[in-house]
C-alpha cells in the first residue's frame, strides 16, 4: 500500500458523509466516499485504502457485512475499521463488530475531536505496520540471497582442487 493510501468513508446518507470529510479534512489525509457496501468493497479491493470509516446500517449490504468479506481476504483482513452508528449500541452489535476485529465503534452524531484522534491513530499505525511488513519482505529476499553466495564465494576461495601428492 502506497504511502497516501486514502481513508475510505461509507455511508448511506449524503449529508453525513459530507459532515464526516469535514471533521477529518484537517488532518490533511487523502479521502474517498462510497454510499453503501458494496461501492465500499470495490474501493478496498481495488487497494490503497488505510482506513475505514463505516457505518452500520445501509441498504443492502451491511458495515458488518462489509468486514466480514475484509476479514477473509489476506489482502484486506489488516485494514483498520471504525463502525459508526446512529442507533446506539447493544450487546449484540458489539459482540458483533469487536468479535470481527473492529477498531472501534462510534456513536453518531460523533465527536469531532475524539475522532479525528482515533483515525490520525489507528491510519498511522496501520501504515507503519504496512512499511514494516515490505522491510521485513525485502530483508528476507536479501537473506535468501545471501545464503546462496557464500557456498558460491567459498568455492572460489579455494580455486581449482589440485590432485594431492603422494
Amino acid at each position: 500500500m502506497p504511502p497516501d493510501a486514502k481513508i475510505l468513508i461509507v455511508d448511506d446518507h449524503q449529508d453525513t458523509l459530507y459532515a464526516l470529510e469535514n471533521v477529518l479534512a484537517p488532518l490533511g489525509y487523502r479521502l474517498a466516499r462510497a454510499t453503501g457496501g458494496d461501492e465500499a468493497l470495490k474501493h478496498v479491493l481495488r487497494g490503497q485504502v488505510g482506513l475505514l470509516l463505516l457505518d452500520v446500517r445501509m441498504p443492502g449490504v451491511s458495515g458488518l457485512d462489509v468486514v466480514r468479506y475484509m476479514r477473509r481476504l489476506e489482502q484486506t483482513q489488516h485494514i483498520p475499521v471504525i463502525l459508526l452508528t446512529g442507533f446506539g449500541l447493544d450487546q449484540e452489535l458489539t459482540s458483533a463488530a469487536f468479535g470481527l476485529g473492529v477498531a472501534d465503534l462510534v456513536l453518531k452524531p460523533v465527536d469531532p475531536w475524539a475522532l479525528r484522534t482515533k483515525v490520525r491513530y489507528l491510519y498511522d499505525a496501520h501504515q507503519r505496520h504496512v512499511a514494516l511488513q515490505h522491510e521485513v519482505r525485502t530483508l528476507r529476499a536479501l537473506v535468501n540471497d545471501h545464503t546462496l553466495v557464500p557456498v558460491q564465494r567459498e568455492a572460489d576461495a579455494h580455486g581449482p582442487t589440485a590432485p594431492a601428492a603422494s
